[in-house]
C-alpha cells in the first residue's frame, strides 16, 4: 500500500500554547484526540531534500517544517491582524518569497510563497518486492518500487 500522507511534529516547551496558536492564530483545523491534544489536518504537503553545506547551514540529519501560501503579502497581513509576529518582510530567495514568524516555545517558522510550479506525479501501482535473498538476507527487507504516472501538462506555447 503506498504512503498516503505525512505527519510532522513541532517540539515546544509551550506545547499547549503552540497548539492554540496553530488553531486560533493560523486557523488550522484540528482533531482533539483527547485531553486537548490537537492533531492538525493540513490541506496539502510536499517534501524537499536539501544538501547541507559547511557555511553554517543546518547540519545533516536536520528536519524542518515550513508553511506556504499563494499570496504571502495577503497572508502576512491576515496573520498579523490575529497577532502573529513576523521576523522580517518577505524576501525573494529564488525558490520563493520567504519570511518567518514566531510561535510559542521559541519556534521560528518559515512561511513562503513558491515561485515555482508544482506538478506532482501520482502513484498508480506498486511493483512487488524483488526476491534476492543474497542481497537482503540479514540486512534489510526490500519493500518494493512505486510506479509513477507523470501528469505534467505540456506547454501550449
Amino acid at each position: 500500500m503506498p504512503i498516503k500522507g505525512m505527519h510532522s511534529m513541532f517540539y515546544s516547551s509551550e506545547a499547549k500554547q503552540l497548539r492554540l496558536f496553530l488553531r486560533d492564530k493560523l486557523g488550522l483545523a484540528a482533531t482533539d484526540v483527547g485531553g486537548g491534544w490537537l492533531i492538525f489536518d493540513l490541506p496539502e504537503a510536499d517534501l524537499g531534500c536539501h544538501p547541507t553545506d559547511d557555511a553554517g547551514g543546518p547540519a545533516s540529519g536536520t528536519c524542518d517544517v515550513s508553511f506556504y501560501t499563494d499570496d504571502i503579502e495577503v497572508t502576512m497581513r491576515e496573520l498579523e491582524s490575529r497577532g502573529v509576529e513576523f521576523t522580517s518582510p518577505a524576501e525573494d530567495h529564488g525558490y520563493g518569497l520567504v519570511t518567518h514568524f514566531l510561535a510559542p516555545g521559541g519556534l521560528k517558522i518559515q512561511l513562503y510563497q513558491p515561485l515555482y510550479s508544482k506538478v506532482a506525479p501520482v502513484p498508480v501501482a506498486m511493483e512487488p518486492p524483488q526476491e534476492d535473498s543474497a542481497q537482503t538476507e540479514g540486512k534489510h527487507e526490500q519493500i518494493g518500487k512505486i510506479v509513477w504516472q507523470d501528469l505534467t501538462v505540456p506547454n501550449q506555447d
